[in-house]
């Protein structure tokens, strides 16, 4: 069956979250926004292409910072509403440059910083 990015459940604004998570250590690396046509980008590329809320623009990890992210495996939930694309990490994934964007837990009510950013 060929895959339709129309298919998959979108919200008002059109958007999909999408985790990007590495695809040897499965550790989860960050989360961002996907519309149908980023979610197309990214398959026809192999670089995963995002949508930025803010800017209102499509932006392919990497493409200034160079902490490119290709695309290994492209999943999707039972409901069709969230993506997970395993993904090939070259550098930090967050923009504060830590390797994920899920460095600060919760400890008997503390935030607590568990990662450093790797200059």
């Amino acid at each position: 069956m060929t895959f339709d990015p129309q298919s998959l459940r979108y919200d008002a604004k059109g958007l999909i979250p999408a985790i990007a998570q590495d695809h040897q250590s499965g550790e989860v690396l960050m989360m961002a926004w996907m519309n149908a046509e980023s979610v197309a980008k990214t398959l026809a590329s192999g670089r995963v292409t995002y949508w930025s809320r803010s800017r209102q623009a499509f932006w392919v990890k990497g493409e200034s910072s160079g902490h490119v992210q290709t695309l290994v495996e492209f999943r999707f939930d039972c409901d069709r509403d969230c993506l997970l694309l395993r993904v090939k990490q070259v550098g930090p994934a967050c923009h504060t440059n830590r390797r994920s964007c899920f460095y600060t837990v919760v400890d008997a009510g503390e935030e607590v910083e568990v990662m450093a950013p790797e200059f």
